[in-house]
């Protein structure tokens, strides 16, 4: 088991990063959706880490032709995806898990579906109980909601109408990939915009899904294959914002990531750090599939700040934003944020649980927590098998020093992440 010790910087630092991880969420859609072609798709810059490499490995495990020249991917599929030999193996990624859900339901074949001990422990039922209740048979563990899942691919699920309880990316996407394959228009409705993403990246691929006057996204069935994709993976906003926080809690440090998403669902905690008092610039360069730029961020004395709002935009950026808190004048409040203990971890335990270790007082609800900013002591943390969790105190390290345990799980997502942090100093 590997850990980190990070030590105080004693200067501001001034950084131009060029090789934030590629897009996770992207990468992961890149692969399963060049299956819905039947023309080889052309992917560039995708993220070769645990979790989406593990992804790769399905699609070809599914009959796709894979070929690898560094991060530059091509995937030719097959008219007809083929039953594989063994389990598809979805590592630590919750987003692989769900989306593969809804494109296998409607596959002739049996498909399972597993992952790590982390995994294994996430809740399913959110993604197989609606896609059950358009026909897919799914099982696994407490009747579907632990995997591994198994999944006996139904033909010609019925067409739905469905407004989810929850505001989740993962379990539109699911629904909107059974939907590509169903007898008729479906529709889905959230109380919020989440992760947008699928909807783009389709309709960038010739399918018939939009947003009706009633909040509707309309998912019209494949007639035909669609066009492949042709595409540069962008930088990960979510991985580049712990460079974002580090630059924020040490005034007049200054970094520029680069070449970045700069969807609107995706750059909301960047928002936050504005509100807070840091200074933030987005530069658009380009708009194909997604809009891509740069992010400039400069560290100035931070506020505290209420967050209650667009929960499902910033939910993976919400642990990072706690040390800002955690360093910010005044009591900042992070609510309606009850899906933080549904990811790779309870997220919002092990925020409150290691500020705890660092002298934060601090107060947790059922959604969230209050924090009391002032300072951090140095502690030694445990990162409870999460990523996000891990590199959060990570960052909050360069201003107190801290000891990490447990922080291979860092490769699922962002292998050169230790790599950026220590290229701070030098900075």
């Amino acid at each position: 088991m590997e850990n980190f010790i990070i030590k105080r910087l004693s200067k501001p630092f001034d950084v131009t990063i060029e090789n934030i991880a590629s897009d996770k969420s992207i990468s992961h859609r890149c692969a399963m959706f060049s299956l819905f072609s039947n023309q080889t798709s052309y992917i560039k810059n995708y993220l070769l880490a645990e979790d989406t490499l593990n992804t790769l490995n399905i699609v070809e495990q599914l009959g796709a032709k894979i070929n690898r020249d560094g991060s530059s991917i091509e995937i030719t599929p097959i008219d007809t995806l083929i039953e594989p030999n063994d389990v598809l193996d979805c590592g630590n990624s919750g987003t692989a898990m769900r989306l593969f859900c809804g494109l296998l339901a409607s596959v002739d074949g049996s498909f399972v579906l597993t992952g790590d001990k982390y995994l294994r422990s996430r809740p399913m039922k959110r993604v197989a109980d609606p896609l059950r209740s358009i026909g897919a048979n799914i099982d696994g563990r407490e009747n579907g909601n632990k995997a591994p899942l198994f999944i006996r691919g139904v033909k010609n699920l019925k067409p739905f109408t469905y407004i989810s309880p929850i505001d989740s990316a993962q379990v539109k996407s699911a629904m909107i990939l059974a939907a590509l394959r169903a007898d008729g228009v479906s529709k889905y409705k959230e109380k919020e915009l989440t992760r947008d993403h699928t909807e783009r990246m389709l309709c960038g691929m010739g399918a018939n899904v939009f947003t009706d006057e009633d909040g509707f996204i309309n998912i019209e069935p494949l007639k035909n294959h669609l066009k492949p994709l042709n595409i540069t993976v962008p930088a990960d906003p979510s991985s580049g914002f712990f460079f974002a926080v580090a630059a924020a809690i040490s005034k007049g440090s200054r970094v520029v990531i680069k070449n970045a998403s700069l969807n609107p669902t995706r750059i909301e905690a960047y928002v936050i750090l504005q509100k807070m008092g840091a200074t933030v610039n987005f530069i658009e360069k380009e708009n194909i599939y997604e809009p891509i730029g740069d992010i400039e961020v400069i560290g100035n004395e931070l506020n505290g700040v209420e967050v209650s709002e667009n929960i499902s935009w910033l939910i993976d950026e919400l642990p990072a934003l706690s040390i800002a808190m955690s360093l910010a004048n005044g009591k900042s409040l992070v609510k309606n944020a009850k899906e933080l203990r549904v990811k790779e971890s309870d997220r919002i335990s092990a925020v409150v649980n290691n500020l705890k270790l660092c002298g934060v007082n601090f107060t947790e609800f059922e959604d969230g927590y209050e924090i009391v900013g002032g300072k951090l002591n140095k502690a030694t943390i445990d990162s409870f098998g999460d990523h996000r969790i891990a590199m959060s105190f990570s960052i909050a390290g360069l201003n107190c020093d801290m000891q990490i345990n447990d922080t291979d799980c860092i490769n699922s997502s962002f292998p050169n992440f230790k790599e950026i942090l220590d290229s701070l100093y030098q900075g």
